[in-house]
């Protein structure tokens, strides 16, 4: 059976540092775990997408190194498609993550084997991400190969461009929708020379500028749909934060799982937001995700 969603995107390893606070610039704090776990944008979309139980493949690439097999045992415990994924001379991408007691984090990426996936790789996949209901693309591979997957792709484009990076506006603008922060929308203006100030005033510049429809996450104030019929807010699920990290990524996988099963932009939202607060419950990106079983935190309407 062919993935219906297709991932073109990043695969980590996540070396995470447990810290009171985080630092000032200059300041040095002890901290404590340095555990490595899964990561990667697209690998962690990947997961959170197959693990509700979507079929899922991902396009990417780790090195020949020993972080190879902990950034892609969870990929293969959630049963995720690895056939596309190359095994290359270069390190396996590398996530350096700060989490304070507070919940929030810093994350510095390396790229490594990420680098590769060029307009070449993503070409050599061509009939795979043609045949994907969705491809499910974000901003940690080159901008050639985000490019080209959206070249191939015949179903709907998802575009999740963080960390935001230069791409094609034409490839850019296919983004059904465009999935983003508050941060992350208004540098993604800025590449159109257009500013807004707030989340519904940033939404309707985002479509004023050609984007069919955009879904901004705005954290524990929940989430906002825009598209031609107008701006719906989704309310947040009340839960306490242990660790920020990867709740995006999980709302994005969680968003084309239920577009696939035929919901709603507004009905995905509605369930991702509750898969986004499910993964702040628990520590870790990928080890955070729900299963199809598992109870999710509920929404209740703030009307």
């Amino acid at each position: 059976m062919s993935a219906k969603l297709v991932v073109v995107g990043s695969i980590n390893a996540d070396l995470t540092v447990k810290v009171d606070r985080h630092p000032t610039p200059g300041e040095t704090l002890l901290g404590s775990g340095g555990t490595i776990t899964a990561g990667g944008k697209g690998a962690n979309q990947a997961v959170a997408a197959a693990k509700l139980g979507t079929p899922v493949a991902l396009v990417g690439a780790v090195g020949n190194d020993s972080y190879a097999a902990p950034a892609t045992t969870l990929l293969r415990e959630a049963g995720v498609d690895l056939s596309s994924v190359a095994e290359t001379d270069q390190v396996t991408g590398l996530a350096v993550i700060t989490v304070s007691a507070d919940g929030e984090n810093t994350i510095i990426v390396a790229p490594g084997a990420n680098a590769t996936v060029t307009a070449d790789y993503v070409r050599e996949h061509r009939k795979l991400v043609g045949a994907a209901e969705i491809v499910l693309l974000q901003g940690e591979i080159p901008a050639d190969g985000f490019a080209e997957a959206v070249r191939h792709a015949t179903g709907r484009v998802v575009v999740n461009l963080a960390p935001v990076i230069d791409v094609d506006h034409a490839a850019l603008l296919h983004a059904d929708p465009l999935l983003a922060n508050e941060h992350e929308a208004g540098l993604i203006l800025a590449q159109f020379d257009v500013e807004a100030a707030g989340p519904r005033a940033m939404a309707t510049k985002l479509l004023e500028v050609g984007f069919p429809s955009v879904v901004l996450t705005l954290g524990k104030a929940g989430a906002l749909v825009a598209d031609a019929t107008g701006v719906v807010e989704i309310p947040a699920a009340t839960v306490t934060a242990v660790d920020s990290v990867g709740a995006g990524d999980a709302f994005a996988g969680a968003l084309c799982h239920r577009i696939i099963a035929g919901d709603s932009l507004v009905e995905a939202a509605q369930f991702a937001s509750r898969v986004g607060a499910y993964a702040v419950t628990k520590p870790g990106a990928q080890p955070s995700y729900p299963c199809a079983e598992d109870p999710l935190p509920e929404i209740y309407s703030q009307m």
